[in-house]
């Protein structure tokens, strides 16, 4: 390997571990949800129009704060494409939200599931990215751990909550490919606008109304401390990853989401969620030291410290 292909693989695996960290904090700021969404006894419209407009502040603080005037400018810049990751981002929230209300859990968490898959094939199917056979491997070894864990609450529901859920799954996936493939644009500044559509929405069919306490405290610490920075961090990995991989990555939210409600709420999780959480994190912990592996392997052919 010459010295500038080697540079150039060097910088590809820098950006790489730099996706992995920033979406893998998001992950991490993203766990509580599934507990706070659980404590509160809100309608859906209710909660989906606290959620979004709560969001919507706190994604335009943020993101004031990165771009100051030129916020405007860099909304542009994101084009049809940021607008079609504003309108996933909605039907993801309204899907989740909605799923979770009116199905098991279990249902929805399968569902979710498929959204690795989902992501990989639009990004092949519109943008002809490959993702190596050791990823696809990977997605479904997860996919598969993700899915016991979810068998172990499954149960009947409305069928409005799995369609839900479906939805929810496919504007998960379909916004961070189409990020993707714009990866020299911050697509997370274009939230704010599906957050604003999911108050107006919720709003016009009657969520505004006041949710009275603690459901409202629970919101808002969901909504205007974890969730903004959360999302912005999950929307801006596909910038560094393939979608498929930040996916991947948000299946950790099911294994710490579900560790967090036996922790707070002292449902003991079925034993096959602790088996699917164990293959989940081994498999992820594995692809991490192989990739950390090969840094090393490669920094020691070329000569160079590890970055």
């Amino acid at each position: 390997m010459n010295k500038v292909s080697g540079d150039a693989e060097s910088r590809r695996r820098s950006l790489r571990l730099k996706g992995f960290l920033i979406a893998g904090l998001g992950v991490l700021l993203l766990s509580p949800d599934s507990l706070l969404v659980k404590i509160t006894e809100v309608s859906p419209l209710v909660f989906l129009f606290w959620r979004g407009l709560f969001l919507a502040f706190g994604f335009t603080v943020i993101n004031t704060l990165r771009y100051g005037r030129k916020l405007p400018v860099a909304m542009v810049k994101g084009g049809w494409a940021g607008l079609y990751c504003a309108f996933a981002f909605f039907l993801s929230t309204v899907g989740f939200v909605t799923g979770i209300k009116y199905t098991a859990a279990g249902n929805v968490l399968v569902i979710l599931n498929t959204a690795p898959v989902i992501a990989a094939l639009l990004a092949w199917a519109f943008w002809r990215e490959r993702l190596p056979l050791r990823t696809w491997l990977l997605i479904g070894v997860c996919v598969g751990g993700a899915t016991l864990m979810a068998l172990g609450e499954m149960g009947k529901g409305e069928p409005l909550g799995l369609i839900m859920a479906g939805l929810a799954a496919f504007g998960l996936a379909s916004n961070l490919a189409v990020a993707r493939s714009r990866s020299t644009v911050d697509m997370s500044v274009m939230l704010v606008l599906g957050a604003l559509l999911t108050t107006v929405v919720a709003a016009a069919l009657g969520g505004a109304q006041w949710p009275g306490w603690p459901d409202m405290g629970f919101i808002a610490l969901l909504c205007l401390g974890f969730l903004p920075s959360a999302t912005i961090l999950i929307q801006t990995g596909p910038r560094y990853l393939p979608a498929a991989e930040v996916s991947l990555l948000l299946l950790l939210e099911t294994v710490i989401g579900t560790f967090l409600v036996w922790v707070f709420l002292a449902e003991v999780p079925p034993p096959l969620s602790f088996v699917g959480g164990g293959i989940i994190l081994a498999a992820l912990a594995l692809n991490g030291a192989f990739e950390a592996f090969r840094q090393r392997r490669r920094n020691g052919r070329s000569g160079r410290p590890p970055t």
